[in-house]
């Protein structure tokens, strides 16, 4: 089961980065020479993917949004909610399958609900 939640908590991570990505290439456009994101976007992704790292419910969640604890601070919390409403509708460009095995992580969890 460990190996199961490493990967998940890797694809969990995996989709942040890449919204991250198309949120700081369309918004901010100030990456320094050979980064990735501009270093509000890095301080945020680092951020976000030590409280994934550090989570105790992965095993019983899909994504933070979802969960029942949420650990943000609530600026942080904000930023990747404003992060993930400019990337959402992009990412069906940037990355085709991953979206749609996020969509359907999704659906998932509202049906079981």
């Amino acid at each position: 089961m460990a190996v199961n939640l490493d990967k998940k908590r890797q694809q969990e991570m995996q989709v942040l980065r890449q919204m991250l990505g198309i949120y700081c290439r369309g918004q901010h456009h100030l990456r320094e020479a050979g980064a990735e994101l501009c270093p509000a976007c890095q301080q945020l992704a680092d951020y976000a993917c030590a409280r994934i790292t550090h989570c105790p419910h992965m095993a019983e969640k899909t994504f933070c949004n979802f969960c029942q604890t949420h650990c943000y601070a609530p600026a942080k919390r904000e930023a990747i909610r404003e992060a993930m409403r400019y990337a959402g509708p992009r990412m069906l460009w940037h990355a085709p399958l991953l979206t749609l095995q996020h969509m359907f992580l999704q659906l998932r969890e509202r049906w079981q609900r």
